[in-house]
């Protein structure tokens, strides 16, 4: 949880006093975790899992032999829209990151992020590329490129920039994820007030919009322009936590949702049988339970499992494909009788455990003591220069 404090540090001028809703008025001041956004984190990763697990077309994963459609029709067709827990993620993340940012200097931010993401993920890429060598070495074929050279550029988090394919396969959302981080930084460096994030809002939207008709790469490439809507909605729900909800932050949501709804059409046409009209309701039914869960009646929720969950959420994330499902397609292949259906629960449960276990090792541990040393070396001001020696 960032400080309550919201001063601007980027200007230290006297400045009139705050119009009252530019007062912050939520919990977020100074109160615990919001157990209902640690949930839908969860919810989120249950539903890409769900998708990777039983929604794809199953052949790519359990094989000809196991026709999933017609076992469990129903089953499938649900989980075939799995694939919005990653809208859902970026949703939550333009929340979460807003909050994140809030009292901070771009540095503290970039110590947080650095220390929350990269052990995780670390141990997850050697643990990949460990397994799928010894896979090798046995005579198997492992699901994940296991070369040196491409496990070090996957280690940046930067396999796609730099040519590589990641060796998790979810890692495509992380690079999203780290454009969106170098955006709210940029907006850290000129100050975080209340005025200059509903304009940069606004902007935002429109600007992307703006290289959607331009059809340009590279406005596309910096500003988001698919996912944008998502993150701005999330900023527009925290600045309605914080400061309290108005008509400016409600037509802010509105028109960043009205963005995203329409350009979400883009993800149905690539996902086959979607329909655009399910996904906007379904996205929307998320929408309104993170509504409730921030500036709504369930942000004072203080059920302590669904803070456990959410810490679990981000190594269950990076763990259920690459290594969750060669498991199961192991447990699957040594012991056929047992049914698609509860191999697939165990492969979950093994995600579930082993996520559980990297938490604990790699999180609690790895993640705080990175996050210790980095701000030890954050200096309050700029270190004299050394002495030159003769």
């Amino acid at each position: 949880m960032p400080p309550s404090a919201s001063t601007n540090t980027a200007d230290s001028r006297p400045r009139p006093t705050p119009a009252l809703s530019q007062r912050p008025v939520g919990p977020s001041a100074g109160g615990g975790r919001l157990a209902a956004v640690d949930g839908l984190r969860m919810v989120a990763a249950v539903a890409v899992a769900a998708y990777h697990y039983l929604g794809s077309p199953t052949p790519r994963f359990w094989g000809e032999a196991y026709d999933l459609p017609r076992a469990a029709p129903l089953l499938h067709a649900v989980s075939g829209y799995g694939w919005l827990g990653v809208e859902a993620f970026f949703l939550i993340s333009g929340f979460a990151i807003c909050m994140s940012c809030w009292g901070r200097t771009p540095a503290q931010f970039a110590v947080s992020r650095i220390a929350r993401l990269y052990p995780l993920y670390w141990a997850v890429v050697l643990i990949i590329a460990a397994t799928g060598t010894v896979t090798v070495l046995a005579g198997g074929r492992s699901g994940a490129p296991t070369d040196l050279r491409t496990t070090l550029g996957n280690l940046t988090m930067l396999p796609g920039p730099l040519g590589l394919e990641p060796t998790d396969g979810v890692a495509w959302t992380l690079w999203v994820e780290g454009r969106f981080y170098l955006l709210m930084g940029a907006l850290l460096l000129i100050g975080l007030t209340y005025r200059r994030v509903v304009a940069f809002g606004f902007l935002w939207l429109i600007v992307a919009s703006i290289g959607r008709e331009l059809h340009s790469a590279v406005l596309d490439e910096f500003l988001l322009s698919q996912y944008a809507g998502l993150f701005v909605t999330g900023i527009a729900l925290y600045l309605m936590h914080r400061f309290g909800p108005n008509l400016l932050l409600w037509l802010l949501a509105g028109f960043a949702w009205c963005y995203a709804l329409t350009v979400l059409n883009d993800r149905v046409t690539s996902h086959a049988g979607a329909d655009w009209t399910l996904c906007a309701t379904a996205l929307t039914g998320f929408l309104a339970l993170l509504a409730l869960a921030c500036p709504g009646p369930l942000r004072h929720l203080p059920w302590r499992p669904l803070i456990h969950a959410g810490a679990l959420t981000y190594p269950f994330y990076l763990v259920h494909q690459s290594l969750g499902i060669p498991v199961t397609r192991s447990i699957l292949k040594t012991a056929p009788s047992l049914g698609l259906l509860p191999v697939i629960a165990l492969g979950l449960l093994f995600s579930l455990v082993l996520a559980a276990a990297l938490n604990h090792l790699v999180d609690r541990r790895l993640g705080r003591l990175l996050r210790h040393r980095l701000d030890a070396a954050l200096p309050t001001e700029d270190p004299p220069p050394r002495e030159r020696t003769r």
